[in-house]
């Protein structure tokens, strides 16, 4: 694989040498062009006008790891590369994707809309662009679409030029002449296939050693090098740029900054200033590019019908099987959310008479992704975990009540918003050249995605469906439906919206295979450590696993009843994921825990919350009695351990039948103070019948999550936890938190089955009408 990875930069690098400034080549230099890249690839000699580029590229390219050699002054760069020094042909590299995507993807209300929208933007990242270097699914429509708006840029482009094209953007290299047309064509494509989905993109050039040490100025012998940063690090504005506080070292952190990402942040920069629409006219003219400051207004004229969003102008009535009035951008919407999930008719578009045709393009559905890994050679076992006796077709859900019914109790659905952790750092301090980038890139993706399909699998199975007179399916007939629906992976992002009851252990399994996927490449492993106790409030006998990889992934976790809406559930799981962040980041710098958190919800009422979860628990959910402790009724969020412990203790009270009344009164009590909690608890479990339940709730709750701090203390403090908070200004004005996990218990409780149900007896399991 290294040695793919370095066949494809180079000949990335010695494609643009040897095109050079020009805009057009000849078809002998064009022809050479090829022979070179051919040669590359089957390691033969290259044609001998292109040998000095790609001798040059394959120095750069061996080039040793920085921690191996770096320059620590501009001459000594000069001495050592002075062949790449002297290069001055342009290297172009852009930058681009969607923007503002969940406004577009949850401006529509239904979920084939939303999947249609998901999948559009999908096809557009993972297909269309691609097709624009020859890379990937060839579709004809593309690339006449290409030639009819940017007539030269096809010729120009090869599918080693890409260093990523996943998770929503690109990063490629290019032809210098090409910079704007490439950005400009990726631009222009999401428009034109969406109408009114948000996109940027933005290129520069570069010179061939910049590719390799990062930003020079014009003059390379002008450029701000480490002798100079050693004796002005503590200036502001350096320190700044500079500035790393994990990395003490000074030559450390500017060999940390001096890279290829350097490249790549400018480029960002420039993203975000034509993302937002700074008017940039003079710079903008100059470049051939058309601005972004105007953005394609639709009319709001006061007597037209507003399709379903209420945002634009409806041009047609169609029957889906409901009336529905419907606008271009929607139109197109519901037309690709039918052809992800495999529905053959189309005729209410053909009667349209639009002139956008997308049939002949392959659209990505990740349903169908899910089948076809469960299905692969390696993963057997997963494919009859999850199909056992189910011989028949499985379909895609078509709602969120058909997804719900699959749930115990039925009627609930749970939304699952994941983004992965420590990634910024990662990058800055490990991504050094572009083949580190696009190694990168690939192992989120694919670590993204198989944890996803390897927990659906693990804890879901086919679900027998008797559509209602409420069904949306015009065939009343029982079918076999895969209860989820996959919204979106992109990079380190996952959407997914599954049973409630399932929810919890789905996103345990994401987490923790995440984790072990990077692990197992052996390129993001931790150094071996003991294990932090202290990241961890749940304690057994079993000893918490060790941190033993970089990155992991954060989770928000809302469950719901399928009649909330998406675009407000969207909002809710989104303030939940950035809380599960945020703890890991603290659990990160406190207790050194990389590992994964996860935060959640669950809301039985729309009104539940009327402003945002963060003022919910901080305004409702924490009290102050005495004025010395606080008590936090609530204990999310929670590490990938720590749940595993919660799901385990919440079957503990189900086992033991604990009367659901009295889980409800001791709520109630949480907010009367810690001694009342305490009393009544013990007044409960002291009069339960069953001794070996009894003693299971005092091994998986008391001894687990509620022990004292201090060890000489042996009083009991069930349901409560104790944490000391510290204050930062006066250590004597520290005081004690005590925090439970009783809500998350009472909310979880109808959702924990007794026992795991063999696949058996599930494939049986009642049918929900």
């Amino acid at each position: 694989m290294t040695n793919d990875y370095r066949i494809r930069t180079i000949t990335a690098l010695a494609w643009c040498l040897a095109w050079g400034e020009k805009h057009n080549l000849n078809q002998d230099e064009l022809s050479t062009l090829h022979q070179m890249r051919q040669a590359l690839q089957k390691g033969q000699d290259v044609p001998e006008s292109t040998v000095s580029v790609v001798q040059q590229a394959q120095y750069l390219y061996d080039i040793p790891n920085p921690k191996e050699y770096f320059p620590k002054t501009i001459k000594e760069l000069h001495n050592d590369y002075r062949d790449l020094w002297e290069q001055q042909t342009p290297i172009g590299l852009v930058y681009g994707g969607a923007t503002k995507i969940k406004q577009y993807v949850f401006e529509a209300s239904k979920l084939p809309d939303i999947r249609g929208a998901s999948a559009l933007l999908d096809r557009i990242n993972l297909v269309d662009l691609p097709a624009f270097f020859g890379d990937g699914r060839r579709s004809l429509s593309i690339e006449q679409w290409l030639y009819r708006n940017f007539p030269d840029l096809r010729k120009a482009l090869i599918p080693e030029l890409i260093i990523y094209s996943t998770g929503g953007s690109i990063l490629a290299f290019c032809p210098a002449a090409f910079v704007d047309d490439l950005a400009n064509a990726i631009e222009k494509r999401y428009t034109d296939e969406t109408l009114t989905a948000n996109s940027c993109a933005v290129g520069d050039t570069f010179k061939l050693l910049e590719f390799r040490f990062g930003l020079l100025q014009d003059k390379i012998e002008d450029t701000f090098w480490f002798d100079k940063y050693e004796i002005n690090q503590e200036n502001p504005i350096i320190k700044a740029y500079f500035g790393q506080s994990e990395v003490s070292d000074p030559f450390e952190r500017f060999q940390n900054r001096k890279n290829f990402n350097e490249l790549v942040g400018k480029l960002a920069t420039q993203f975000t200033q034509r993302r937002n629409g700074n008017n940039l006219a003079i710079e903008e003219q100059a470049k051939k590019r058309p601005s972004r400051c105007y953005p394609p207004m639709f009319e709001t004229h006061p007597y037209l019908q507003r399709d379903e969003s209420d945002r634009r102008s409806a041009i047609m009535r169609v029957e889906l099987p409901n009336s529905r009035s419907l606008s271009e951008p929607l139109a197109r919407k519901r037309l690709i959310g039918e052809i992800a999930k495999r529905e053959s008719s189309h005729a209410w578009y053909d009667n349209a008479n639009l002139e956008w045709r997308p049939f002949d393009i392959w659209i990505p559905s990740w349903v169908k992704k899910f089948e076809e890994f469960i299905n692969e050679e390696d993963n057997q076992q997963l494919a009859n975990r999850y199909y056992s006796d189910v011989n028949k077709e499985v379909e895609e859900a078509r709602s969120l009540r058909e997804i719900a019914s699959a749930s115990t109790p039925s009627g609930f659905v749970a939304y699952i918003y994941a983004d992965g952790n420590n990634m910024g750092g990662y990058i800055r301090q490990k991504i050094k050249t572009p083949q580190d980038s696009r190694l990168f890139s690939e192992d989120i993706f694919d670590a993204t995605e198989k944890s996803v399909y390897k927990a659906l699998a693990q804890y879901l199975h086919p679900y027998k469906y008797i559509p209602d007179a409420k069904s949306s399916r015009t065939n009343k007939e029982t079918v076999w439906i895969h209860p989820f629906e996959i919204i979106t992976i992109g990079g380190d992002d996952v959407l997914l919206v599954v049973p409630a009851d399932k929810a919890l252990e789905i996103s345990q399994a994401i987490g923790d295979e995440f984790e072990e996927h990077f692990w197992r490449t052996g390129r993001y492993s931790l150094e071996p450590t003991t294990p932090n106790l202290l990241a961890h409030r749940y304690t057994t006998d079993n000893v918490p696993p060790v941190s033993k990889c970089l990155l992991s992934m954060s989770t928000g976790v809302l469950i719901t009843a399928q009649d909330t809406p998406i675009y407000y559930a969207d909002k809710l799981v989104s303030q939940l994921l950035k809380s599960a962040k945020k703890y890991a980041k603290e659990l990160k710098k406190d207790h050194k825990y990389y590992g994964g958190t996860v935060d959640f919800l669950v809301m039985k009422a729309v009104t539940m919350i009327s402003s945002n979860i963060n003022e919910f628990r901080e305004q409702g959910l924490i009290k102050n009695k005495d004025g010395e402790s606080k008590l936090k009724l609530y204990a999310s969020p929670y590490t990938l351990y720590e749940l595993g412990g919660l799901l385990e203790t919440a079957k503990a009270f189900k086992k033991a039948e604990f009367p659901r009344s009295q889980l409800y009164q001791i709520r109630s009590l949480l907010e009367r103070g810690k001694r009342t909690a305490i009393l009544n608890y013990r007044y409960f479990r002291i009069r339960l019948t069953n001794e070996k339940a009894k003693q299971e709730l005092k091994d998986k709750f008391e001894l687990a999550w509620c022990q004292p701090k201090d060890s000489s203390n042996n009083g009991n403090l069930a349901p409560w936890m104790s944490l000391q908070e510290s204050d930062s200004q006066d250590a004597e004005k520290s005081r004690m938190t005590y925090e439970t996990i009783w809500r998350e218990l009472v909310d979880l409780y109808p959702f924990i089955t007794e026992e795991v149900e063999t696949l058996a007896e599930q494939s049986t399991a009642p049918e929900v009408r």
